[in-house]
């Protein structure tokens, strides 16, 4: 009797111990699953925007737009009307430059080179009444408030001393504009 009374605790145990390992990995899978699918979701946009834009001159449809306004709004939101230009031109001025990938997807992408890409901002959605959007398509239309800048950086937050290091050449709201060495 003890035997078997055994056996039912030990299959019981064992039983729960698999619904455990189940309900865990299911959990991790979805987690998993939605990760997988944002960056996906990204890669996509990227090879779109890959296809439509080898410059700046093809770079005024509504992919290209909605990229440069999602960056914006990642980087420079709350920042003036002119440094959310300034912003998107940098972008551009990396895609006129040899140093940088050649299309507007490939330098927002490029790893390591804008915080809102590795901290989600650049996800978010943009707030209706948001300039974004006219800034971004000012930036593809040609103007450029940050006088060719490569670079940018907000000072009090900056945590790269080689930023320091550059030459600025306009400095708009929270942000400085810089070009490389």
């Amino acid at each position: 009797m003890i035997k078997q009374d055994f056996k039912k605790y030990i299959i019981c145990f064992f039983s729960c111990f698999i619904l455990l390992i189940m309900l865990y990995v299911s959990i991790n899978y979805n987690n998993t699953f939605k990760t997988l699918t944002e960056n996906i979701k990204n890669k996509v946009i990227a090879a779109k925007t890959d296809e439509s834009s080898t410059s700046t001159d093809k770079a005024s449809t509504g992919d290209m737009v909605d990229l440069l306004a999602r960056l914006i709004n990642g980087e420079a939101r709350g920042e003036p009307y002119e440094g959310q230009v300034a912003v998107g031109a940098v972008v551009l001025n990396r895609v006129k430059s040899s140093e940088f990938p050649n299309t507007i997807s490939a330098v927002i992408y490029q790893k390591n080179q804008f915080s809102c890409i590795k901290d989600g901002q650049f996800n978010k959605p943009i707030d209706k009444n948001s300039t974004v959007y006219k800034a971004a398509q000012e930036a593809i239309n040609g103007s450029d408030p940050s006088n060719g800048a490569l670079f940018f950086y907000n000072p009090k937050t900056a945590k790269s001393k080689w930023l320091f290091s550059l030459k600025t050449v306009a400095t708009i709201g929270n942000h400085r504009f810089a070009v490389g060495d």
